[in-house]
């Protein structure tokens, strides 16, 4: 009984044997995947003298120390109206003559009462008949362009930087902008449809008759108010707000797709005060350059935080689908299921990381309080959280809560289509603000930090301190290095975000070919994780691969345990052969 328990003692030893050896002195080394090219965080997109305090045409502006900050005289033509600022600040705008005019001190404290606003429906990263590429096209992160419709201040020249140039000019972008209008003013809203779809404007949660003074509809819902707008066609929504608050607009034609594919925006009715001149247009939202009378009663700054989403199948097939508007059409009503949908990026502001951070950041002086107004644009819930701060909730959906309903906490959820007025408080007391830094905030729905799967990314963006910005607005962090997040590279899932983090890239991508000698250098390969998985699942067993060497470990352990077992019989054999010699 001994004697076959040493056999197969023996035997299983030298079965295992082999692969053991292998497994413990073979492993394949760490690829080198090349990290690509890599953009400045911030170069010089735009003059550095648009981050100054500055005043145009009787029109203060503050700083904006962000690395793209707004065109300071497109704040100034959106404060006093395209009919109210000089030739020469309307020339360094790309605004059409009549985008906004101003009229009608009827109260006489000092501002208009009457603005008429006029809004294009514009394409980004559409086809065109011309052309294969992309044309007006919008990056929400490097190399990745979703088509997008959204509303726009009417515009005047080309609708790209330049004629060689295919991005979009900074007037035409998501998200739709947010509008800005003064309790009891006349608002005339323009909707001139310049797309190929019928479109129309909801003027959600805004104070509006449902039919205006010439008997027609004002809900922009065609089942019950007015015609949907047709390309081509011109609509007019008038109102008079009576409350003040953060509203919203959106298109209500066939909003299930419309909506998500980004007509949509905030809507904020200022509350009246004299000599108030609102800034009409947020372009990309973000800082309000230049805040209403009551804001800067309470707060020393105030910023527009739209956050959305956008499923690939609607946003990069069945938008791109065709250049028949019919076929377009088709696709969208009739095969197109948002049932079965499924967010694949999300953006703050029209971007996601790590494009935020040029931006959409939020700029703090400690004991200073900013006022957030933030409109949840995603097809889900989400939930506001800012690292180092409870910020306190002060308006549900443009309803002031009362000062005696106020909450704090760091983390506030929304429902689609839900807005809500935040007070970011900058003074160290362990509750509202853990102190001067550099932090996140961002959806905690987890998803939301991804963009297209890969995180981190999505809508992330930061709170900081102005000591912690340098002279381009760039965050001094100190922590890992931004230079990934740049490539295109690393959003096509070719980079592995920790390969460089030790000199012996320990985390980075086994190579998968692998090397016979353990002293070679690994080999440079710059193929994608989906190429190395399905190269790794191949039927054929290459020459030194990790098959091969375990079928050679089981014959040599089959091999092993028949000596040990037949030993007698072969060495009865091996003597009497040795005799006949």
């Amino acid at each position: 009984m001994r004697k076959k328990l040493l056999t197969i003692s023996w035997g299983t030893a030298m079965l295992l044997m082999p692969p053991w050896i292998q497994a413990a002195n073979d492993l394949p080394p760490s690829a080198k995947v090349e990290m690509g090219e890599v953009e400045e965080v911030c170069s010089d997109f735009t003059p550095k003298e648009w981050r100054q305090e500055q005043v145009i045409d009787g029109v203060t502006i503050q700083e904006s120390r962000l690395c793209n900050p707004d065109n300071p005289a497109d704040i100034a033509a959106f404060v006093k109206g395209t009919n109210g600022v000089s030739m020469q600040t309307l020339m360094e705008t790309q605004l059409a003559a009549d985008a906004i005019t101003m009229s009608d001190d009827m109260d006489g404290d000092g501002d208009p009462d009457k603005i008429v606003i006029k809004l294009e429906v514009i394409e980004l990263n559409g086809h065109s008949p011309d052309s294969t590429e992309l044309t007006t096209q919008f990056d929400i992160a490097p190399g990745i362009k979703p088509t997008f419709w959204v509303f726009a201040p009417k515009t005047r020249d080309m609708s790209t930087l330049s004629l060689y140039e295919p991005q979009a000019n900074p007037l035409l972008r998501a998200p739709s902008p947010a509008i800005r209008v003064e309790q009891d003013d006349v608002i005339w809203l323009v909707l001139e449809n310049t797309h190929y779809l019928p479109h129309s404007i909801h003027l959600h949660g805004i104070d509006h008759p449902f039919m205006d003074h010439s008997g027609h509809g004002n809900d922009g819902v065609g089942q019950t108010s007015n015609m949907d707008t047709m390309p081509g066609e011109t609509k007019t929504y008038v109102i008079k707000p009576r409350q003040p608050g953060t509203m919203y607009y959106h298109c209500h034609v066939q909003p299930h797709t419309h909506i998500p594919m980004g007509l949509q925006g905030m809507f904020i009715i200022e509350e009246n005060r004299p000599n108030n001149w609102v800034q009409t247009f947020n372009v990309g939202n973000g800082q309000v350059r230049h805040p209403s009378v009551a804001v800067l009663e309470k707060y020393s700054r105030e910023y527009d935080l739209h956050y959305q989403s956008a499923d690939k199948e609607l946003h990069e097939i069945v938008a791109r689908s065709a250049n028949d508007p019919r076929l377009i059409a088709k696709h969208l009503n009739v095969d197109y299921d948002v049932t079965d949908a499924t967010d694949d990026y999300f953006m703050l502001n029209g971007r996601s990381f790590p494009y935020t951070l040029r931006e959409s950041l939020i700029e703090m002086e400690q004991d200073k309080k900013v006022k957030l107004r933030i409109l949840n644009g995603h097809t889900e819930a989400f939930a506001m959280h800012i690292h180092g701060h409870k910020p306190t909730i002060t308006h549900y959906d443009g309803v002031d809560n009362g000062p005696d309903s106020y909450i704090t906490r760091d983390v506030h959820g929304m429902v689609p289509a839900q807005r809500i007025d935040l007070e970011l408080s900058g003074v160290d007391d362990g509750l509202h603000s853990f102190g001067q830094g550099i932090w996140m905030f961002h959806d905690h729905v987890e998803k939301s930090f991804t963009t297209n799967g890969t995180g981190e990314g999505g809508d992330i963006s930061l709170v900081v301190y102005k000591d912690f910005l340098d002279e381009k607005g760039i965050p001094k962090s100190h922590g890992m290095s931004l230079a990934p997040y740049f490539t295109k590279g690393f959003w096509q899932k070719n980079y592995p975000i920790w390969q460089d983090y030790d000199a012996w890239r320990s985390l980075g991508l086994p190579e998968v070919k692998g090397v016979t000698d353990q002293k070679a250098a690994p080999v440079q390969t710059t193929a994608t994780p989906a190429k190395q998985a399905a190269a790794a699942s191949a039927p054929a067993v290459e020459e030194g691969s990790a098959v091969g060497r375990l079928l050679n470990g089981i014959l040599l352990g089959l091999l092993s345990y028949m000596l040990i077992a037949k030993r007698k019989f072969i060495l009865e054999h091996l003597r009497k052969l040795t005799k006949q010699q």
